[in-house]
């Protein structure tokens, strides 16, 4: 199951899986590109492609992903992917939008992970990836509730494996940094321009995927794709170094 499926990283993984014969149940708000991405899988990878419209800032479309896995007998991979983000002060930005963020980012993966482990356990076998951030570990200003949630997929991971040892079931926290997806093409950063970032820093949603599930045989619980992220990420957490990467990060915000 891969939630946040109609694009970017969720449909990235949704083609590599079924490229290795997995079937898959999508779920995603926009059921007209759900109905295209799995006719196409089916089409190109002979597996079944199950599809399931929800909008997982609701917390009744949340019940209804639930409900369906509690049906599923033999589901062994959890991706919970579907996330957004906004831009401005946390004072200003609409607060309903932060509550449906944190819904999305956190109560969802917390319910869908909570539905999908007593199988997995049951069976001896099972992985879920949370996708998170490299915000998790780069708090800025702008993205005050994003890097929060993102911080918390990455302890709730950390902390969830270790009581899963000796169970079969594996969990990551996938931590991304600059993707090539329509997640900088909503409403919420209109204006942004991706030429303002280093094109070094950038890395496909194929990419990420690819040594996303490398990372999950190793047993890798938290994973940062791409060395350049791993770099910043290492800076941003030196007590020396971080001030001044957060100074840099305002300074180009503020421009």
């Amino acid at each position: 199951m891969i939630t946040g499926a109609s694009s970017g990283i969720g449909a990235a993984f949704a083609r590599q899986l079924a490229a290795k014969g997995k079937n898959l149940i999508l779920v995603a708000r926009r059921k007209e590109r759900l109905v295209n991405l799995a006719n196409d899988l089916q089409q190109h990878y002979g597996i079944t492609a199950e599809i399931l419209a929800a909008d997982l800032s609701n917390l009744t479309d949340i019940e209804q992903v639930e409900n369906h896995i509690a049906e599923i007998e033999n589901l062994d991979m959890l991706i919970n992917n579907a996330g957004f983000g906004t831009v401005g002060r946390f004072v200003e930005i609409n607060l309903s939008r932060q509550i449906d963020m944190i819904n999305v980012h956190i109560i969802a993966g917390v319910r869908l992970c909570r539905a999908a482990l007593p199988g997995m356990i049951a069976r001896h076998n099972g992985a879920i990836i949370n996708v998170s951030s490299i915000a998790a570990f780069i708090p800025t200003p702008g993205n005050v509730t994003y890097s929060a949630t993102k911080a918390y997929l990455v302890t709730f991971s950390e902390a969830l494996q270790t009581e899963l040892v000796g169970t079969g079931v594996k969990v990551q926290a996938l931590c991304p940094g600059f993707t090539y997806t329509e997640f900088h093409d909503s409403s919420e950063y209109e204006g942004f321009d991706r030429s303002q970032i280093p094109k070094m820093l950038w890395i496909s949603a194929e990419e990420v995927v690819t040594s996303s599930l490398k990372a999950l045989e190793r047993s890798q619980v938290i994973y940062i794709p791409g060395f350049k992220n791993r770099l910043l990420v290492a800076v941003a957490r030196n007590s020396i170094t971080s001030p001044l990467l957060l100074a840099l990060i305002r300074r180009k915000l503020q421009k």
